[in-house]
């Protein structure tokens, strides 16, 4: 502007002008990082979800993959347990192999809020001085672990698909460009190492028995007067009949831009009723407003690993194949003998679902109800 060089709202601070510029007009003054200590922060923790008064199995996935980081580095693989009434949750997690549980229990930690969950970890975290701590990437998870990585000052890995000990360092992969490459990230000068795990990539923590876990409860002070935003009533988004989350489901049927229209997607719920299943979708069907965004399945939605997925009017691109290859038993429905998810489903079925689904889920009903 006016022949001078100015940053815009846009910029990501990347560095990249500062590399192509051959006359060095431009430089990036980035705050140098203290020489901390890093051998005072030890083991490898996780922050447990706790929703409807049950631990979510991503919980356990975390502790599976938490006990195998610690195990290399020799460290202790740690739970961090947060609400009201929590405590009795710490055998379940004794009984998977954790090392230590520290319970902070307040009845104002009852309904979860951003600030009140992020000010008590930060001041845990402050306290006890983990290696690493590992976020189950749900809604809350992506909502607490940058606030929390923000105010520490700390680098966090978002949305991770796999995790490794590198050189002593947590190796944090992720899918990026659409899933297109994995990239490997690493945090080398501040501790925590923090990352989001994404819900059913990684295996539970077996049930091994009683493990005698060390419970250390931390004292917590909630001030709830200062609380910038307060939960009135809480509404389920479920729109569908069987009203099951995808993340959480055994059996899922899901719909795409072949479906043909938001009206169609009857079909696909009278199947998944039949079936006890979830209803999913691609993200084409979500765009297109047929379905909420919370039943997406894929790069840009949920990643998911039941043990039956009926893809329905599903052409199979590689972001949706990464939210769900994982499953037990794909079986596709498709009137497109070339269709992509066909290279991926265990049975298939070449026709027009609109034809197809109805006559499956009267055969089903019938057989169930012989049963």
């Amino acid at each position: 502007m006016d022949k001078i060089a100015v940053i815009g709202d846009e910029c990501t601070l990347c560095g990249a002008c500062v590399d192509i510029c051959n006359v060095e007009a431009i430089t990036i003054q980035r705050k140098k990082i203290e020489d901390v200590d890093l051998s005072q922060y030890q083991d490898v923790w996780i922050v447990a979800e706790i929703k409807d008064n049950k631990v979510r199995n991503v919980s356990f996935e975390l502790l599976g993959k938490a006990k195998e980081l610690a195990n290399e580095l020799k460290q202790k693989p740690c739970v961090l347990l947060l609400g009201d009434n929590v405590k009795r949750f710490s055998q379940d997690f004794s009984n998977r192999g954790a090392n230590r549980i520290y319970v902070a229990e307040h009845e104002a930690l009852k309904d979860y809020y951003t600030e009140t969950y992020s000010s008590v970890i930060t001041g845990i975290i402050s306290k006890y001085k983990p290696n690493i701590v590992l976020y189950p990437a749900t809604i809350n998870g992506r909502d607490l672990a940058p606030r929390v990585a923000a105010t520490l000052e700390l680098g966090l890995t978002a949305d991770c698909t796999g995790l490794s000990i590198r050189e002593g360092l947590l190796l944090q992969t992720r899918p990026a460009f659409g899933g297109n490459i994995m990239a490997d990230i690493i945090c080398p000068a501040t501790r925590p190492q923090m990352a989001t795990v994404r819900p059913n990539v990684m295996e539970m923590a077996p049930i091994q028995g009683n493990n005698n876990a060390e419970i250390i409860e931390v004292p917590v002070k909630v001030d709830l007067q200062s609380l910038k935003v307060k939960t009135k009533e809480i509404i389920s988004g479920a729109a569908f009949e069987c009203g099951i989350p995808v993340c959480e489901a055994d059996a899922i049927v899901s719909g795409g831009r072949g479906v043909g229209s938001k009206e169609n997607f009857k079909l696909i719920e009278d199947l998944a009723v039949v079936l006890n299943a979830a209803v999913g979708a691609s993200r084409a069907a979500v765009d297109l407003g047929w379905i909420p965004k919370s039943q997406q399945v894929g790069q840009s939605g949920n990643t998911v690993s039941p043990k039956i997925y009926i893809a329905c009017g599903i052409s199979g691109t590689i972001q949706h194949l990464v939210g769900m290859k994982t499953s037990d038993i794909i079986i596709a429905i498709n009137k497109d003998p070339e269709a992509s998810i066909f290279s991926v489903a265990n049975y298939g079925i070449i026709g027009d679902l609109c034809e197809v689904l109805p006559l499956l889920t009267k055969a089903l009903e019938k057989k169930l109800s012989e049963n």
